[in-house]
């Protein structure tokens, strides 16, 4: 439930109203806003929440109380008040507001040359983030596995020297607080999109956590697993859309679009749209991000790399630096007619070559 506390109540009457939740088997999350103040009440028992309500109803401090019946509560659109949340990255990049942002770079990490020139290009196109593996998991085990460590410095190296934020894949709970140093978010990766010791473990942190979807997970899944996250502490949560696992094989992934709109309907958490992953052919991945922007995705995460036919990880999936750059202008477009913008062309291109 959701205890709505009427503007100018005092710190005391708050610590009052916790209190009491706590006394029924609540676990509270007080909400501070400029003008109200709201807790959120996650727990106790079915059975006693009419009568409860009644009587928090009766604190003169209590505006209103709102009974979630969703099985996720933190993440539920009703717990921020109908709004969406806005994850701050610092630098002017905000997830979840008005800017569709674009997260850009290779699959993988394969070598400073590389992944400098990426970062380059694509922040002089608009991108604000860096995209890029350290850790990969791959079905093999003797497939190329990143570079680990090194990959984390050199994506630390390149997103600083261009002004970038980076989100990078976490794999392990022993990696968290190492690949936390270096990245600005924390990928889950579908694979592990319900490994639950994981997720507790990004919850306890405050870095900011994109939750991939599991490649056969129904919304609702999806949700509950993000609440994982919440439920530890960790708020600053976006959404991923990567495709999931049909009958077609053209794809290697079937893009839900329909998800987007009917998350943004469900959850107050951004939702962020990987075209790549989600579609697994290159000549897909410039109309499938028009269409995400027109659904309304908070971003893009792209692939995008120098030369992709010679990438060491999903070359097929992955568009070159001139196409993400032709593609930036077209999507700002798109993200102007429906009220939204995109940053493009921020700083004069380097000549090519």
């Amino acid at each position: 439930m959701i205890v709505v506390l009427k503007g100018g109540s005092t710190a005391e009457q708050v610590r009052e109203i916790s209190e009491r939740l706590v006394e029924f088997g609540y676990q509270v999350n007080p909400i501070f806003g400029v003008e109200k103040t709201v807790i959120g009440a996650v727990g106790g028992s079915e059975h006693t929440k009419v009568d409860f309500i009644d009587q928090l109803k009766a604190y003169d401090s209590v505006e209103d109380v709102v009974l979630i019946t969703k099985p996720y509560k933190f993440v539920a659109k009703e717990y921020n008040k109908g709004e969406k949340s806005r994850i701050d990255l610092g630098g002017g990049v905000i997830i979840g507001g008005d800017e569709v942002v674009m997260m850009a770079g290779p699959c993988t990490v394969e070598s400073e040359e590389g992944l400098f020139k990426t970062a380059e290009r694509v922040a002089a196109a608009g991108a604000k983030i860096l995209r890029g593996g350290a850790y990969k998991p791959c079905t093999s085990p003797y497939s190329y596995q990143g570079m680990g460590t090194d990959g984390l410095k050199l994506l630390r190296a390149a997103a600083d020297k261009y002004g970038l934020k980076v989100v990078t894949e976490v794999m392990h709970v022993r990696k968290v607080e190492e690949v936390a140093e270096y990245a600005d978010i924390l990928q889950i990766g579908t694979r592990n999109m319900q490994n639950y010791d994981l997720l507790t473990e990004v919850g306890r942190c405050r870095t900011a956590v994109m939750l991939k979807r599991g490649m056969t997970a129904k919304l609702e899944e999806w949700l509950l697993a993000a609440e994982y996250i919440a439920a530890g502490g960790n708020e600053r949560i976006m959404l991923c859309e990567r495709g999931i696992r049909t009958f077609e094989p053209y794809t290697r992934n079937t893009l839900d679009l329909s998800a987007i709109p009917a998350l943004n309907s469900l959850s107050h958490l951004p939702v962020i749209v990987d075209p790549s992953q989600g579609t697994g052919r290159r000549e897909l991945v410039a109309p499938m991000s028009k269409a995400a922007v027109a659904v309304g995705a908070d971003g893009l995460i792209i692939e995008v790399h120098p030369n992709p036919d010679h990438a060491i990880k999903d070359g097929a999936q992955s568009i070159t630096i001139e196409t993400f750059e032709k593609l930036m202008p077209e999507l700002g477009a798109i993200a102007n007619a429906i009220g939204r913008n995109l940053v493009e062309n921020i700083r004069r291109l380097p000549a090519l070559g």
